[in-house]
């Protein structure tokens, strides 16, 4: 009896289509679902990264907001008594800190990624609005790590958080969307003038005390309190205490307010990027 020869199956090759914009609306957003696979490649880089070859490893997720939390404290609430709302204020400042911490990290890193990715760009084709994702996804462990301090603090302090809690998700997905339309300004902007990665931690420095971190909205005078408003990051931090420590109501008007801020950006971000992103291996 003699085998029988097969042929061996053989897989079509498969084919990347790249063609020019169709437009200033054509964001073809289709491609980072495609490619979600090298998302989550570039997420864990990053995380490995940071914490791969770092002596404390994870717990500088945990040191900076404490250490943040500690001077504040010092300083606002017991030299200049800052209100805190009924709320222990390294409560308050913590709740504060907190999702700052985290939008201003994932700024930084999606504001400047294109360039410390430089190598990465000019060699392999892939949708470069990836980076920016990855980039602003990758600092929600910290986040999440810190967020169980927060908890663990708030039983020492015998403050029992409630069901409102779990709108603490959404309220990072809004912060984490306004981070992302930053950094698709910034990114491109980044890329042809490269004095943007020196002067943005100045901006996110004063941007911190332009937000309710160590203070309560209530401590801006109510006819201010709608132009203050528009900083987004003040009713994401609002709406976070609220939801933490379930004391008053969510101010609305300031969650509306970011909101709409963040869909403009967001939206102008992406056609921005979208234009930017046919230079970039060029210019980078």
């Amino acid at each position: 009896m003699t085998a029988e020869a097969h042929p061996a199956p053989t897989t079509a090759p498969q084919i990347v289509e790249i063609r020019p914009d169709r437009g200033w609306l054509d964001l073809d957003l289709g491609a980072v679902w495609r490619y979600r696979e090298l998302l989550v490649v570039l997420m864990m880089r990053d995380i490995q990264v940071l914490y791969k070859q770092a002596l404390l490893g994870a717990a500088w997720a945990i040191l900076q907001p404490l250490f943040a939390v500690a001077i504040f404290t010092i300083v606002f609430g017991y030299f200049a008594r800052m209100p805190s709302e009924g709320i222990p204020y390294p409560i308050f400042a913590f709740a504060g800190v907190l999702p700052w911490t985290y939008f201003a990290e994932a700024v930084r890193r999606s504001g400047t990624g294109l360039v410390t990715d430089a190598e990465l760009v000019r060699k392999v084709y892939f949708p470069r609005l990836i980076m920016p994702l990855a980039n602003v996804i990758s600092p929600l462990l910290d986040f999440c790590i810190a967020f169980v301090v927060l908890l663990i603090m708030m039983a020492i302090y015998g403050i029992a958080p409630s069901a409102k809690i779990l709108l603490v998700i959404p309220l990072m997905m809004i912060s984490a969307l306004l981070a992302l339309s930053i950094g698709l300004w910034l990114g491109p902007i980044n890329v042809r003038f490269r004095d943007i990665k020196h002067t943005l931690p100045f901006i996110i420095q004063i941007w911190m005390y332009a937000s309710p971190i160590v203070y309560p909205l209530s401590m801006v005078p109510e006819q201010w309190q709608g132009l203050y408003s528009l900083n987004p990051m003040v009713g994401v931090i609002e709406g976070f205490r609220w939801a933490v420590f379930d004391q008053g109501e969510p101010n609305f008007g300031a969650l509306a307010i970011s909101g709409t801020v963040i869909v403009v950006l967001l939206a102008g971000g992406l056609i921005f990027f979208r234009r930017m992103e046919r230079t970039f291996a060029d210019v980078i």
